[in-house]
């Protein structure tokens, strides 16, 4: 329910953690900026539109055994996917293109593209859920270097043309 394939928006309204004697707890994130709608493109909307046709061939395969916890990614039984078979699948995945990245990394990589890109800090900022750009800004500074020179070359050519 929280991916809304029609209006391409992901709803970011809690987390799901591992702990070793407890299980999978799910709880709200851990700021009130971290709750955030999350648009998406059209490619990654197609990709998972695919995948809940996958998802919902697998939970009627499963049957009654299928525990419907409303999770975009779970395994065969409705449950969540693991943190270890997470790792492997990206260890392989990572082997397999002759990458060393943390799956962490790629948020970093998502907010340093879009950095690079010209999008605003500020919309970066709400699709990584900090509580403020300024976070944002202190954690990609080495990508402002780029934004300085583009801005330099914008305002000369308004002057230019002024």
């Amino acid at each position: 329910r929280e991916v809304d394939l029609e209006g391409r928006v992901l709803s970011v309204r809690q987390t799901c953690q591992w702990l070793p004697r407890v299980g999978f707890i799910f709880r709200q994130p851990k700021t009130y900026r971290s709750t955030r709608p999350v648009s998406l493109g059209a490619a990654t909307n197609d990709r998972l539109r695919q995948h809940r046709v996958r998802q919902l061939a697998e939970r009627l395969a499963a049957g009654p055994a299928y525990d419907d916890k409303d999770l975009v990614f779970a395994d065969a039984i409705g449950s969540p996917l693991h943190p270890s078979t997470l790792r492997q699948a990206w260890l392989s995945i990572t082997k397999t293109v002759g990458l060393k990245l943390r799956l962490h990394d790629l948020r970093h990589i998502h907010a340093s593209l879009l950095l690079h890109q010209g999008v605003h800090p500020k919309v970066v900022s709400e699709r990584l859920g900090h509580s403020n750009v300024g976070i944002t800004l202190d954690l990609y500074s080495h990508v402002t270097p780029t934004l300085q020179a583009h801005a330099a070359e914008q305002i000369e050519a308004l002057l230019a043309n002024g």
